[in-house]
Order: C-alpha cells, then sequence, then structure tokens
C-alpha cells in the first residue's frame, strides 16, 4: 500500500466535505490522504433527474473506475447513491458513523409541511419524497428540483428576497427599481400606489444598502439567481443540509419519520476500495459497526425489492440491543396506494431477516407497485 492514500470523491461541497471527514479519520491512523476530484455522470447532466439517468449509480461509476483502473485507492460516496449490486473487486470498505437521516422541509419562515396552504409548491428531486408528499398533502403541488444542497436553497429564496429588495429600493425613492408592470400598475392604482409607497416608508428602519449587509452569503446567491420555478418550500435531507453548514441558515422542520421514511443509506457514507491493504486501513479506520449494520438490513430490502431509483421506497433501520428496528414504505409515484410494516430483526441473522421482510413486502403488493413505478419511468409518465 502506498504511504499517501489517493481518495476519489466528486468536486461538489457537499462530495468534498465528506471525503474531509474521511480523510480526517485516516490521518487520525497516519495515514496521508490525497483528494482527487472527478467529474460523474451526474455533474455532467445537470438539468436531468437521477432517477431519469437509466440507472442507479450516476454519481457512482466514475469514481470506482478510478479505484479499479489504480488512479486512486479509495472512493467516497453517499451510500443512498450507490447500487444495491455487488460490485466487482470492489468493496465497501468502511461505513462511518452516520448522520441523521431523516429529511425536513424547508420554508422561509418555518413552516411544516402540515402548515403549508392548499396549492403550495413544494420543491424535490426524489421520487420518493414526491410520493409520500403526495400522500400526506395531496393538495399540494409537488415540482422537480435539481442541483446542489446550495443550489436548492438559492432557487427557494430567492423569488421572495428579490422581492423585498424591490420593495425596499421602491421605498427608497429610486424609481429605476420600477419595472414597467409596476409602472402600469401605478398609473391604474392612481393615489392609492402613492399611499401604499408611504406605508412601505414607514414599514423598513433600515436603508437598502444595511438590508443587503445584513444577508447571509447563501441568501445573497440566491439575490443573483433567476429561477423559472418558484417554489413555497422545498424537501431535502438532514444529513446534506447539516453537511453543508446549512442547517442553521435556513429555517427547517422534520418530518415525521412514520412517514416520510427515509432512503435506504440516507446520512451514511461508503468509502469503496478494492486493495486488502487499503481495505483493512479504511475499515479500522472509519468503520461505525452499528451504522454498517442498519444499512445492510436497508440496503438488503431495497435490493431484494430491486426498486432502485424507479421506485418511491422508503426504508429506515435502527439497531436497538439485539434487535434491528426496520421500517418500509413502498408507495405508487401518486401516492394514493402503498404498502408499509415495521419489524424487528435480530442482530446475529440480519442480512437474511431483511430479505425475508422485503419478500413478504413483495408479496403484499409492493412487487406490483415498483412493477407500475417503472412502467412510468420507461414510458416517460412520471411527472418529477
Amino acid at each position: 500500500m502506498t504511504e499517501t492514500l489517493r481518495l476519489a470523491t466528486r468536486g461538489s461541497d457537499l462530495a468534498l466535505r465528506q471525503a474531509e471527514t474521511v480523510r480526517e479519520a485516516l490521518s487520525s491512523r497516519r495515514r496521508d490522504v490525497e483528494l482527487r476530484q472527478v467529474e460523474t455522470r451526474g455533474d455532467q447532466i445537470p438539468d436531468e433527474l437521477i432517477h431519469r439517468l437509466g440507472k442507479t449509480g450516476a454519481f457512482v461509476r466514475a469514481l470506482d473506475e478510478e479505484v479499479l483502473t489504480g488512479d486512486a485507492d479509495l472512493a467516497v460516496h453517499s451510500l443512498k447513491d450507490l447500487p444495491t449490486e455487488e460490485m466487482a473487486d470492489l468493496v465497501v470498505a468502511g461505513v462511518p458513523e452516520r448522520a441523521p437521516s431523516g429529511d425536513v422541509v424547508v420554508h422561509p419562515e418555518g413552516l411544516g409541511i402540515e402548515d403549508l396552504p392548499s396549492g403550495a409548491v413544494v420543491g424535490t428531486g426524489s421520487l420518493r419524497r414526491g410520493a409520500q408528499i403526495r400522500a400526506a398533502r395531496p393538495d399540494l403541488t409537488v415540482e422537480p428540483i435539481r442541483g446542489n444542497v446550495d443550489t436548492r436553497l438559492e432557487k427557494l429564496l430567492a423569488p421572495g428576497l428579490q422581492a423585498e429588495h424591490e420593495r425596499r429600493l421602491i421605498a427608497s425613492g429610486e424609481e429605476s427599481a420600477l419595472t414597467a408592470e409596476e409602472d402600469r400598475d401605478a398609473e391604474d392604482q392612481g393615489d392609492e400606489a402613492d399611499d401604499a409607497d408611504d406605508e412601505v416608508d414607514e414599514e423598513f428602519d433600515r436603508t437598502v444598502e444595511e438590508w443587503f449587509d445584513s444577508l447571509s452569503d447563501l441568501e445573497r446567491a440566491a439575490m443573483e439567481r433567476q429561477v423559472e420555478t418558484e417554489y413555497d418550500a422545498v424537501v431535502l435531507a438532514e444529513a446534506g443540509l447539516r453537511r453543508s453548514n446549512l442547517f442553521h441558515e435556513v429555517e427547517t422542520t422534520r418530518l415525521p419519520r412514520e412517514e416520510f421514511v427515509p432512503a435506504a443509506g440516507q446520512g451514511a457514507i461508503a468509502v469503496t476500495a478494492s486493495d486488502p491493504d487499503v481495505i483493512e486501513a479504511v475499515r479500522d479506520a472509519v468503520d461505525h459497526p452499528r451504522t454498517r449494520v442498519a444499512v445492510t438490513v436497508e440496503r438488503t430490502v431495497l435490493g431484494e425489492l430491486n426498486g432502485g431509483c424507479v421506485a418511491p421506497i422508503g426504508v429506515s433501520a435502527m439497531v436497538r440491543g439485539e434487535h434491528v428496528h426496520v421500517r418500509a414504505r413502498v408507495l405508487s409515484t401518486d401516492g394514493t396506494e402503498e404498502v408499509a410494516d415495521t419489524r424487528d430483526l435480530p442482530v446475529r441473522s440480519h442480512g437474511t431477516a431483511a430479505a425475508e421482510f422485503a419478500a413478504d413486502l413483495a408479496d403484499r403488493g409492493a412487487d406490483d407497485l415498483i412493477a407500475e413505478a417503472r412502467e412510468e419511468a420507461e414510458t416517460g409518465e412520471d411527472d418529477e
């Protein structure tokens, strides 16, 4: 094994932060680690939703190819992106301790999913989240959203911040801020517009410059973003927000895990390798046994159901003493049908027990829902 380990990673901010946690763990064992940024197929198709990329692994294969060709010694992935099929000549050498695995709804004023007004537009890039939102609130409008965590937050915040900026410019007397539409409104409304401006003047106690200076870096970036779809809220993984250091930059509400069951492996990181010495070094430095058992159960259920990214499937497991408590929820893409269950599996035989649990779900109708979702994906009928 070489003195310096080469770690392949995507170049996104979130991916680099995940890679850094692995590098720190290995460095604590006196292993020098060099990050090697690799562009993946998922990065090359930024406007296409993940489940339309043809099969799982859009962000994975390019990194693992670096390992297989000898250009890197190991690769780091978000575990939920990792295909459940066995990887030839590669193993998951390490699974660090998991971050919070649930989803959160992000709303500028901190509203939860149950508080959103009917017709509100909720953004998500996930079939699973979309189906779960429709099941919980069929009166909401689910729209696709793409991009890294910061990009999605900017898309959410942009319209409100830009409108606020415009109001403040108008109140400050900068007529250049008036748009053609506002000019027409002013002509139509006459004195009412003047009265409204007086009210706006009284509303603001800071100058435009002072207000802008008070914005966070995320909000300033959002000010410059043009969006085609205006979102009232977005649903994201809590782990992604935390690892991007953005969790405290926005108003979030955790979604109940009983209803919004996370994706298999969500919140966990996987480190893949092929060299036996590297595998041993990674396992000793970063592997967290309880997390590995939990995600093994989740990925076994997902793999046995053979749903991949084409069907709305949530699987969440947690080690509790000698048992693994697992919850699964398989839905139709429109959220109107589902097969769901919970079970306590013995830790000693968690892999076999997880497969049996998946078989039971399949017999109860999960297979049919997955087949329907796959057909929709192949015919392009899904609206995510």
